[in-house]
C-alpha cells in the first residue's frame, strides 16, 4: 500500500482508566512520540493521538468503590493521563476522551453503517467474561477456571441478549490482509500469531450490554436498551480523532494509521478492529506495531507483589528526559524486557552522567575557553542530509534501541578523538590544529544533538542552545 505524500498518522491505544499511568503506558507513549519527532523531522504532516478510554463495567465498578459518579471518576483519570503525557513531553496532536460528544456521535454513526451492511444482529447468549480483560474467555484460555492475566478477579457468567458483530465473516479478508502485507503487523512472529488465531475460526462477539445491567457506555442507536460494549465503543476513536465521518477532508488526508499496541491488545488492534473497519467500508490500518512487557528482574509487576515501579517516581527522582533515553535504548522495542530501580541508576549515571554529561561539558569547556567559532547547521537539514540516513532507517522500523546504540557510538567516536589527539594538551603547541580539533567536535556534537531531539528533545535542544550561546551549563545530569 502506498502512503500518502507527505502526511503520517501516528496512535497509541488508549489507556483503561482504572489505575493510574503505569511504565507500560510510559513505554508506547514514547516510543509513539519518538516516531512522530522522527517523521516530522523527516517531512512528513503527522498526526500524533492519545487518549483515555473511558467506558465499560470495570470503569463503573471503580467509581462505585469511589463512591463517585462515573464521569467525575473518569474526568479525574483522563487529566492523569494527560498531566502524565505533558510530564513526558509527548507531542500530540489530540487528546482523545472516549466520553467526548463527537466521540461517541462517531460511534453511533460507525455502527449503523455496520448494521446496514448487515454486519450486527442479535441473539441470546451465555458466556464466560473476565472483566479486567473486558473480552469473553473460552474454557481452553482459563487457568484453574481463571483469566490467567487477572487471577486476582472472579470470572463471570453474562446470560443475556445482546448485539453481535459478524466477525467470523472476516476470516477469509483477513488472513488475504496478512499475507498481502507481511510489515502489517510488527514483530513478524506477532504476525504470525494473529494469523493462526484467525485460520483456526473465528467467533462472532458481543457488542452490546443490556443498559439496566451496566448504564456507562455509549447508547445502541434506536435501542434504548443497550449500550455498546466497550471495546467497539472505544475502538472507533482511532477514526473519531480525525473527524470521521463529518470532516472528510482532515480524514482522508492521513488515514490510514500507524498503532502502537502491546502484546496484551494483539487481536483486538489487528484482527477485531480491522474486521469493524472492513465492515464501515474503511481501508485498513497501514500498520500495527506491537511492544512487550517491562518486567521488574525478570517477574511481571504487581501491586500484589509489591514490585511496581512508578515512571513518575523516576522522572521525580532523575527527569523525564532519563526516562525517555532508558525506556527507547534498555527496552527492547517488541519483546519483554527486564529492568528495576537499581539498573535505571545505574544505566544514568553510566551513560547520562559520565558518558553524554560528561562529553558535552568537556567540548564544551574547550570550545569556550579557545575561542573557537564553528556554524551549525539546521536541525532540519541535519536530520535529512545522508549521513543521518542509517539513523533514520532504524527509526523507520522502530528500532529504538538500535537508533539510541547509534547515537552512543558516534558520542564514542568523540571521546575516542579527544583521548587520541589531546587538544588540551595540543592547545600548549600547535593551537591551530588544537582549535581545528575542537571545531570538529563542536560539529559533530551539534549534528548528535540535532538526532537527538526526536528521542530526548529538551537534552538535544539544550546542548545546541549552549553550542550556539558559547555558554557552560549546570551538570545536564547530576550524579544520583
Amino acid at each position: 500500500m502506498s502512503e500518502k505524500a507527505n502526511t503520517r498518522y501516528v496512535t497509541t491505544t488508549l489507556p483503561y482508566v482504572n489505575a493510574d499511568p503505569h511504565l507500560g503506558h510510559a513505554l508506547e507513549f514514547v516510543q509513539a512520540d519518538c516516531f512522530v519527532r522522527h517523521s516530522r523531522l523527516s517531512g512528513y504532516e503527522t498526526f500524533f493521538n492519545i487518549g483515555t478510554d473511558e467506558h465499560g463495567l470495570k470503569v463503573l465498578r471503580k467509581a462505585e468503590e469511589n463512591d463517585l459518579e462515573p464521569q467525575e471518576y473518569v474526568d479525574q483519570y483522563a487529566e492523569r493521563f494527560r498531566s502524565f503525557a505533558d510530564e513526558l513531553n509527548i507531542d500530540y496532536t489530540n487528546f482523545i476522551r472516549t466520553t467526548d460528544s463527537y466521540h461517541k456521535h462517531a460511534a453511533r454513526e460507525f455502527w449503523k453503517k455496520a448494521k446496514e451492511g448487515g454486519f450486527i444482529y442479535k441473539k441470546h447468549y451465555r458466556v464466560k467474561y473476565c472483566v479486567g480483560c473486558e473480552l469473553e474467555k473460552t474454557d481452553s484460555e482459563l487457568v484453574n477456571g481463571r483469566c490467567p492475566v487477572h487471577p486476582n478477579m472472579e470470572i463471570e457468567l453474562i446470560d443475556e441478549e445482546n448485539y453481535f458483530f459478524t466477525f467470523s465473516r472476516f476470516a477469509e479478508d483477513l488472513i488475504k490482509l496478512y499475507e498481502e502485507r507481511p510489515d502489517f503487523v510488527l514483530p513478524d512472529y506477532r504476525l504470525n500469531e494473529i494469523k493462526l488465531f484467525t485460520e483456526r475460526g473465528l467467533n462472532d462477539f458481543s457488542i452490546s450490554r443490556l443498559k439496566e445491567k451496566m448504564p456507562w457506555g455509549v447508547e445502541v442507536p434506536d435501542d434504548e436498551e443497550h449500550v455498546m460494549y466497550v471495546w467497539f465503543d472505544a475502538l472507533v476513536n482511532y477514526i473519531s480523532t480525525l473527524g470521521w465521518p463529518d470532516e472528510e477532508e482532515t480524514f482522508n488526508s492521513f488515514w490510514p494509521v500507524i498503532q502502537f499496541a502491546g502484546k496484551d491488545n494483539l487481536r483486538q488492534q489487528s484482527a477485531m478492529w480491522q474486521a469493524m473497519l472492513m465492515a464501515a467500508g474503511i481501508e485498513p490500518s497501514k500498520q500495527v506495531v506491537i511492544h512487550g512487557f517491562i518486567l521488574n528482574d525478570g517477574e511481571k509487576m504487581s501491586k500484589s507483589l509489591g514490585n511496581v515501579i512508578d515512571p513518575l517516581d523516576l522522572v521525580n527522582s532523575f527527569s523525564a528526559e532519563a526516562l525517555r533515553y532508558y525506556l527507547l535504548r534498555h527496552v527492547h522495542p517488541f519483546e519483554d524486557s527486564s529492568m528495576s530501580v537499581e539498573s535505571f541508576g545505574e544505566s544514568y549515571n553510566g551513560n547520562l552522567t559520565n558518558g553524554l554529561g560528561n562529553l558535552v561539558s568537556r567540548i564544551l569547556k574547550m570550545y569556550i575557553q579557545y575561542e573557537v567559532e564553528v556554524s551549525l547547521e539546521t536541525v532540519e537539514d541535519i536530520y535529512l542530509s545522508e549521513e543521518s540516513k542509517e539513523f533514520r532507517e532504524l527509526l523507520d522500523a522502530y528500532e529504538f534501541n538500535r537508533a539510541m546504540d547509534y547515537l552512543w557510538r558516534e558520542m564514542s567516536e568523540l571521546d575516542e578523538i579527544i583521548q587520541e589527539e589531546e587538544p588540551f594538551k595540543l592547545i600548549k603547541t600547535d593551537p591551530d590544529k588544537a582549535k581545528e580539533t575542537v571545531a570538529y567536535l563542536a560539529i559533530r556534537l551539534g549534528d548528535i544533538a540535532a538526532l537527538l531531539t526526536v528521542a530526548m528533545p529538551e537534552t538535544g535542544k539544550r546542548i545546541r542552545e549552549l553550542l550556539e550561546e558559547r555558554e557552560m551549563p549546570e551538570p545536564l545530569f547530576p550524579r544520583k
